[in-house]
């Protein structure tokens, strides 16, 4: 996955990282998080408040597919792939990819909750409440799982 030219085998790699980045983050707000005592996260929440405040339908399965397909099987992959990895490498080079990760999941979260919020009608940040801290190690985890799945196939078929 060095080149960044969106191939069949490449959107398969994506999609494989992106499932299971997805899946740790769900595991980490809906069962680690609140199994701690800290807030339970419904990402599918935010997702029915945008299809809401663009006048589209929403309900709870539409809010979870656009959380679990739409943005975490396709969307956040994507946007490493063709837009944060290749400014990252072509600033640094291919370093530091863990450093990348978490920060690529850092900028994840501050588009999600800074800037999804904002559109869906919710306060910004959901006004740094609980969940926003728990969203914040869930982007961060997506963005480090997401790479380092997607190296471990890299290296599986170098």
């Amino acid at each position: 996955m060095q080149n960044a030219k969106l191939t069949t085998v490449n959107i398969g790699f994506l999609f494989i990282a992106g499932f299971i980045a997805t899946i740790a983050f769900d595991f980490w707000g809906q069962v680690v998080s609140p199994g701690i005592g800290w807030a339970n996260l419904s990402p599918e929440g935010l997702a029915q408040s945008l299809l809401s405040s663009l006048g589209l339908p929403s309900n709870a399965f539409l809010g979870f597919f656009v959380h679990f397909y739409l943005v975490g099987l396709i969307a956040y992959p994507l946007g490493w792939f063709l837009i944060f990895k290749p400014v990252w490498v072509k600033v640094l080079g291919p370093v530091h990819m863990f450093v990348a990760s978490a920060i690529y999941g850092f900028g994840l979260w501050v588009f999600a909750l800074g800037g999804i919020t904002t559109l869906s009608g919710l306060p910004t940040f959901l006004n740094f409440s609980a969940i926003t801290w728990v969203a914040l190690i869930g982007h961060v985890l997506y963005g480090i799982v997401m790479v380092a799945v997607l190296r471990l196939i890299e290296r599986q078929n170098a």
